[in-house]
C-alpha cells in the first residue's frame, strides 16, 4: 500500500479516548496518523457532529473505528462520510435504520454491566464500579479498571431511545470484532450486526473493553481493514 490511511478510533459509553492508548501506541509505531478524541455523549447528533469535526482535520483517506457506543456513533454518519473508506467494529453497536439501542437491549435479559444504571439528575447514565470493575472491563487488570472507572464518561440516558437512520455501513466496507465474553453488548447481537452487514468478522475471547484488554487482536483487525482496502498512491 503506498498510503497509509488516517485511522480515528472512537471510544463508547462509560469510556473516554484513553480507552484505545494501547491501540494508538501500536499504530503510531507503525507510522499511522490516529486520532482519539473525545465525544460529549450527550446525543447522537452532537457525537456525530464531534465526528464530522474530527474527520474535517484529516487529510486523505480514514479509517473509522467503533468501539461499543462508538458502533453507534460511526453508523450514524449515514452516506454522508467525506473521505472515510472503511468501518472497523469492536464490540460495537450497528444498528439498522429504525432501530434503538434501548429496544434491542429490551428484547432480553438487561447485560450484567448496565443492570444497574445510576441514572443522575441531569439524565445521564453512570455505571457503578462494582459493576464496572467486574463486568464491563472484567479481563482488565482490576487496579487499571479502577482508573478507568474514575474517567468514565456517563452518557445520556436519552441516547438509548435514539432512532438509527441510514447506516453507513450499508455503503461502506465492515469489520467486526465479536467478544465472546461481553457482558455489556450480548456477543450474540455483535453475531447479528456483522452477520447482516456482511462484515469481515473475527471472534475473540474477550470481555467488552477489548481494545484495552486485547490490543494485539484489535490492531490485527484493523491492520486487516487497511490492507483490504484500495488507498490511492
Amino acid at each position: 500500500m503506498a498510503t497509509l490511511p488516517n485511522i480515528v478510533l472512537v471510544h463508547g459509553a462509560w469510556a473516554d479516548g484513553s480507552s484505545w492508548s494501547a491501540v494508538v501506541e501500536r499504530l503510531q509505531a507503525d507510522g499511522y496518523t490516529v486520532t482519539a478524541p473525545q465525544f460529549p455523549l450527550t446525543s447522537l447528533a452532537d457525537n456525530v457532529a464531534r465526528l464530522r469535526q474530527v474527520l474535517a482535520r484529516q487529510h486523505g483517506p480514514t479509517l473509522l473505528v467503533g468501539h461499543s457506543y462508538g458502533g453507534q456513533i460511526i453508523t450514524a454518519l449515514g452516506a454522508d462520510a467525506p473521505n472515510v473508506i472503511g468501518l472497523v467494529y469492536i464490540a460495537g453497536f450497528g444498528l439498522d435504520q429504525g432501530e434503538s439501542i434501548g429496544a434491542l437491549l429490551a428484547q432480553g435479559a438487561s447485560p450484567p454491566a448496565i443492570a444497574h444504571l445510576d441514572i443522575d439528575p441531569q439524565g445521564f447514565a453512570w455505571l457503578p464500579e462494582e459493576d464496572f470493575v467486574g463486568h464491563f472491563a472484567a479481563d482488565v487488570d482490576p487496579v487499571k479498571a479502577r482508573v478507568m472507572f474514575a474517567v468514565q464518561q456517563p452518557l445520556s440516558a436519552s441516547a438509548l431511545g435514539e432512532v438509527m437512520g441510514v447506516p453507513a455501513w450499508k455503503s461502506l466496507p465492515t469489520w467486526f470484532l465479536v467478544a465472546d465474553g461481553d457482558q455489556t453488548i450480548p456477543p450474540d447481537a455483535e453475531r447479528q450486526f456483522a452477520r447482516r452487514m456482511g462484515a469481515t468478522t473475527v471472534e475473540i475471547a474477550s470481555n467488552h473493553v477489548a481494545m484495552v484488554s486485547h490490543p494485539d487482536e484489535v490492531l490485527k483487525l484493523i491492520k486487516a481493514a487497511i490492507h483490504a482496502l484500495p488507498v490511492p498512491a
